[in-house]
């Protein structure tokens, strides 16, 4: 089967040198992508460059990428293949700069607009605004293929953590989705459905789970 699997974050720009990201080693996804690959699957590893874990890449083909928007770039480039299933493990940022702002001493604010911000303006203020969502996209770019979302959650407890990724289900139309997590606990659940999740102890465990998942006709 033609696979894609994401791992690791993207990051948003400030200016020219400094960016905002979500933590993610990018491991899991790498090694999902491994045993897809080692089963004799196809796979193509869209991988964070920001992405810390430098273990083996096994994936036929592999691409890294940067922004939210470099990433839903790549999704809609590999949208015209034939692609059995999306596995979106990727920690894409929730949000991105909007307009940044000076601040004099006197209180008055001023707007930067380009270029590498100096240290010596002082006080500044941004604007964060919500990043696309692009596991919403997933199901128009790829009507006829398995889709596989994370929900990944640090506050709260595991029912919190289910009902999450039972609305992502609703939500995106995609076919499961991976909970985990401080807030899920040790191992992942692989929700599909109201009331319906596998509690798995391992990412071997996981891997299988998800193998037989994408291959359910």
């Amino acid at each position: 089967m033609n696979c894609i699997v994401t791992a690791g974050p993207t990051y948003e720009t400030m200016d020219t040198v400094r960016r905002l990201t979500n933590f993610s080693t990018g491991r899991l996804g790498t090694e999902l992508a491994n045993f897809l690959t080692a089963r004799g699957h196809q796979v193509t590893l869209l991988l964070g460059e920001q992405a810390t874990y430098r273990g083996e890449r096994r994936a036929q083909r592999g691409e890294l990428f940067t922004t939210t928007a470099d990433l839903r770039q790549r999704f809609q480039a590999l949208a015209t293949q034939n692609v059995g299933a999306v596995l979106h493990a990727a920690a894409v940022s929730d949000f991105t700069f909007g307009k940044i702002w000076h601040r004099s001493v006197a209180g008055e604010l001023s707007e930067i607009k380009s270029g590498k911000i100096s240290t010596r303006q002082g006080t500044l203020l941004a604007e964060l605004v919500p990043t696309p969502k692009l596991i919403l996209e997933l199901r128009p770019l790829f009507p006829n293929a398995k889709l596989v979302g994370w929900k990944y959650e640090v506050e709260g407890d595991p029912a919190s953590v289910l009902r999450a990724a039972e609305s992502q289900l609703r939500e995106c139309r995609t076919d499961a989705c991976v909970a985990n997590g401080p807030a899920y606990g040790k191992g992942f659940g692989l929700v599909t459905g109201a009331g319906r999740c596998e509690h798995l102890t391992d990412g071997d465990e996981l891997f299988a789970a998800l193998e037989e998942l994408i291959e359910l006709s």
